[in-house]
């Protein structure tokens, strides 16, 4: 009886591949007739592509200008304010190296441990602002794509474009500058920002 399954599973097994032979062929046929139509033909089947320059927006949209003036100027305050901590921390060790040799040994002793958890002190906070930035900033550049997304989707709806993609060097290595809908986009992006204002 396990003879008779496999032959009845052998047999299956033929007819599949069979099967499987037949619509490959039939596919690839059919492909090789399709690349005998007419481009035109093709283009008003197929999908279009658009493509901006990813640069050009980075430079030129003025919600992303402000966003990144905006986040410089945290980056600046935070960096004053850790300059100031410092400056503090660095004339408290100069006044302790030139007071040291008046100090008893327990008193150097404690002060070395004062600016240990000082420097310690600054160095957490350092962290802690550091951290604090890339969170406002990967929030911030999160808002600045999603604003530039449902632009494109508004601007997509007269388009039909089925991708529009963002170039950036080096991820495309061919592009046809027919396509390029970068001034489009970035007149529309700022026009919609200054309504927003």
């Amino acid at each position: 009886m396990n003879k008779n399954l496999l032959v009845y599973l052998n047999l299956v097994l033929i007819v599949l591949v069979g099967v499987l032979f037949y619509f490959h062929f039939t596919t690839k046929s059919t492909g090789e007739n399709m690349n005998n139509i007419p481009s035109s033909s093709k283009s008003s089947n197929g999908f279009k592509i658009a493509y901006f320059e990813m640069d050009s927006i980075e430079n030129s949209y003025e919600y992303l200008k402000d966003v990144k003036t905006e986040l410089k100027g945290k980056e600046d305050e935070m960096t004053k304010q850790l300059s100031g901590l410092k400056n503090q921390y660095m004339n408290k060790v100069n006044k302790f190296q030139q007071e040291a040799q008046s100090f008893t040994q327990e008193k150097q002793g404690q002060m070395q441990q004062e600016l240990m958890q000082e420097q310690n002190v600054i160095k957490n906070k350092e962290q802690a602002m550091g951290l604090e930035l890339q969170d406002i900033s990967f929030k911030k550049m999160q808002e600045v794509n999603k604003t530039i997304e449902e632009y494109l989707k508004d601007f997509n709806k007269n388009q039909g474009y089925a991708y529009i993609l963002a170039h950036q060097p080096g991820t495309i290595y061919y592009k046809d500058t027919t396509f390029d809908i970068t001034s489009s986009i970035l007149k529309g992006l700022n026009e919609l920002y200054k309504k927003k204002k």
